[in-house]
C-alpha cells in the first residue's frame, strides 16, 4: 500500500472531475410532501443520484452514498457535500469501482462493502476520503450468488465488524421439490451474520466467526450503544408453488412476519427450519421441514419485534441524537421497501420504541407516503422507494430512495 497523501478538498475535486467522475449542481432544498408525526417535517436535499442503498453522514453534514449499480459512472460510491449552504447537495463525486449496500463511519475511516468483501477508506479530519483509489481491503471472498446478496455493515465499540451474508435459496429446498435439505448446507456460507476484525486486512471468509446463524437475508443492521448488542432485520422467506395447499391465496400474502432480531453470540433465528408467523405470534416449524401451519417450535431465538410479511425491511437506525424528543432517544428507525397485504401498506419508516432496555413490541408509522398515493387504490406508480437511514450530527434523520436517487432530510421543530 502507497503511503498516503492528505489531499486538499479542492484537489481532491480536481481528481474526480479529471477522472472522469461527476459534479453535479442542485439549487435549494424543496419540501418533501411526507407524512410525518405533528412537528417533524422533511426536505428533499438530493435527487436523481442512481440507485441508492445505504448511507452515511459525517461529522460535517457530508453524506456517503452506496449504490447497487455502477452501469452509469463506473463507480459505486458518492460522496455529496453542499458547498454553498443553501441545504442542498450541490456537489457529487463518485469514486469505488464496486456495486453494493453497506456502508459506516467509525474511528476516522469509511467502510463499504461490495457484494464479496468490505473495504476501508481512511479519513481526513474533515470526514473526506484521502486516497479514494487506494482503499484497504478489510474482508474478502464472501459468497455473492446475485440474489439476497447485499453485504450490510456494522462496527462495535469493541473494533468488530459484522457483516451479513444473506441466502440466495428462499427454503433451502432439494432440487425440483418441496422438501427441505437436510442439514441445509447453506447455512455453512450464508443466512447469517458474521464477526470479523475491524482493523485487520485482508482477512478471508474463513477469518470470520459466525455470530448468529438462521437469519435468511439480514439488509438492515445496526449496534445500540445503550444495550451494546446488535440488531439486525430479516427479510422472510416466500411461500410459493411448492408450498403446501395451507400456504396459498391470503396466507401466502401475509406470512411470515418481517423480523428484527436482537444477536448475541449463537443466536439463531431458525431458517430454513422455521419461520415466525406474526398471527399466533409463535415460531412455527416450515412445510419443508414437516410443519403443517399448526405446529409451533420453540428451539429458536424469538424476534425481538415482528412486522407484517412482505414489507421488506431494508434498514435499520437507532437514534442517539438530542433534536427529536425524548422519546426517540435509543429506538429503532426501520425503512421498509416492500408491500404488505393486510392491512395493505409499505414503503414506509417505522419507529419502535425502546422501553427498559428493550425494544417495544408496540410499533408506529413515522414516515408516509412516499408512494405519493394509496397503496390499496393506486392510481400510478410508486413516486419513491425508502431504502437508507442515517442520522446527521445534528440529529436530523436522512432517508434515500433507491428509485430516483433522492434523499429526504427530516428534521423537528420544538
Amino acid at each position: 500500500m502507497n503511503k498516503k497523501v492528505l489531499w486538499p478538498i479542492g484537489i481532491l475535486v480536481a481528481v474526480f472531475v479529471l477522472s472522469g467522475f461527476i459534479a453535479n449542481q442542485f439549487t435549494g432544498a424543496k419540501p418533501a410532501e411526507l407524512k410525518l408525526p405533528a412537528g417533524f417535517s422533511a426536505t428533499i436535499i438530493a435527487d436523481s443520484l442512481g440507485p441508492l442503498r445505504h448511507i452515511v453522514v459525517t461529522s460535517k453534514g457530508d453524506i456517503y452514498a452506496k449504490l447497487n449499480s455502477i452501469r452509469r459512472t463506473g463507480k459505486g460510491l458518492l460522496f455529496l457535500s453542499d458547498t454553498n449552504h443553501d441545504g442542498r447537495l450541490d456537489k457529487k463525486m463518485a469514486f469505488g469501482a464496486y456495486p453494493g449496500t453497506g456502508v459506516k463511519i467509525k474511528d476516522h475511516y469509511l467502510y463499504s462493502a461490495s457484494n464479496t468483501g468490505v473495504f476501508r477508506y481512511k479519513l481526513n479530519d474533515k470526514d473526506e476520503v484521502i486516497a479514494p483509489d487506494q482503499p484497504e481491503i478489510i474482508v474478502q471472498g464472501l459468497v455473492d450468488h446475485d440474489h439476497d446478496n447485499s453485504k450490510s455493515l456494522v462496527l462495535d465499540d469493541q473494533d468488530n465488524l459484522y457483516v451479513t451474508i444473506g441466502s440466495w435459496s428462499d427454503a433451502c429446498r432439494q432440487k425440483n421439490s418441496g422438501v427441505g435439505m437436510p442439514g441445509c448446507p447453506i447455512l455453512d456460507s450464508a443466512a447469517g451474520i458474521w464477526k470479523f476484525k475491524a482493523d485487520k486486512q485482508n482477512q478471508a471468509f474463513s477469518d470470520g466467526i459466525r455470530y448468529a446463524t438462521g437469519i435468511k437475508n439480514a439488509v438492515g443492521i445496526d449496534y445500540n450503544p445503550a444495550t451494546k448488542t446488535v440488531f439486525a432485520t430479516q427479510h422472510g422467506r416466500s411461500f410459493d408453488n411448492m408450498s403446501p395447499a395451507y400456504f396459498t391465496g391470503e396466507k401466502s400474502a401475509e406470512l411470515p412476519a418481517e423480523t428484527i432480531y436482537e444477536l448475541h453470540q449463537g443466536t439463531d433465528g431458525g431458517w430454513p427450519y422455521a419461520y415466525y408467523d406474526q398471527q399466533l405470534q409463535k415460531k412455527m416449524v416450515s412445510p419443508e421441514y414437516g410443519g403443517d401451519g399448526k405446529t409451533s417450535t420453540d428451539k429458536y431465538a424469538d424476534p425481538a419485534v415482528a412486522f407484517p410479511g412482505h414489507l421488506a425491511p431494508n434498514d435499520l437506525l437507532f437514534y442517539t441524537g438530542n433534536l427529536f424528543p425524548k422519546r426517540y432517544k435509543n429506538g429503532a428507525f426501520v425503512v421498509f421497501h416492500g408491500r404488505a397485504s393486510n392491512p395493505v401498506q409499505g414503503y414506509f419508516v417505522a419507529f419502535v420504541p425502546l422501553v427498559n432496555g428493550k425494544l417495544s413490541k408496540q410499533w408506529e408509522v413515522f414516515a408516509d407516503n412516499f408512494t405519493g398515493s394509496d397503496l390499496a387504490h393506486p392510481t400510478g406508480p410508486i413516486k419513491y422507494r425508502p431504502m437508507g437511514l442515517a442520522q446527521g450530527p445534528d440529529g436530523a434523520l436522512y432517508v434515500a430512495d433507491d428509485l430516483k436517487g433522492v434523499i429526504f432530510k427530516i428534521v423537528y421543530k420544538r
